[in-house]
């Protein structure tokens, strides 16, 4: 196990596509220790048929001090459930300084909690964080792919290339260079 671990906190019907770019990329490099975890030990299945296990249930996780970063992917049970035993857990990561990176659901779920509250961010769509009672953020919100500030990486559900570019930034993964040339390909395809 590496030092340093990356958790991907999965719920049921998970995007499966949203966070592969970053996975994929964060343990091919082999610097950090990818994990994923819920809020309990079921195996989830994605919108896409695709079963997870799950390596940790939230109540049972307690090393903070090496988490680098939690991803949350998108999906249809974010705005399905208010998921409050998940957002003591983020509360937590985020109490101990590591970076939370959410797109599409996941950022609503994010915004109704108010995570998001004085934070730039971005989603879906303004409208959708409007219609969930507790947010408070709309004066931070962004029309864009993706956005990062302070701890938080936010981004809509088309922009998986450019959240995983934002989360190897946030990792280190890289240089600005090579970053570059990776969203480049990635984004541009293979010429």
């Amino acid at each position: 196990m590496q030092e340093k671990e990356v958790l991907v906190l999965l719920t049921d019907r998970w995007a499966d596509w949203e966070a592969a770019y970053a996975v994929a990329g964060i343990k091919s490099i082999g610097q950090y220790d990818v994990r994923t975890i819920a809020a309990d030990k079921k195996p989830k299945a994605s919108i896409g048929g695709i079963r997870a296990e799950i390596d940790c249930a939230i109540g049972d996780y307690a090393d903070f001090e090496k988490l680098a970063m939690l991803i949350l992917p998108g999906g249809f049970s974010w705005q399905e459930a208010r998921h409050d035993d998940i957002a003591a857990f983020v509360k937590k990561a985020q109490a101990f300084g590591v970076p939370i990176a959410a797109i599409c659901g996941a950022t609503i779920f994010l915004g109704k909690h108010g995570f998001l509250d004085g934070v730039k961010h971005t989603g879906d769509d303004l409208e959708l964080f409007q219609g969930e009672e507790g947010y408070n953020g709309k004066d931070c919100y962004e029309s864009a792919q993706v956005v990062a500030d302070g701890l938080f990486i936010t981004a809509n559900e088309t922009a998986a290339v450019d959240f995983a570019y934002e989360i190897f930034k946030a990792l280190k993964i890289d240089g600005d260079e090579g970053l570059g040339m990776w969203r480049d390909y990635f984004k541009g395809g293979a010429v």
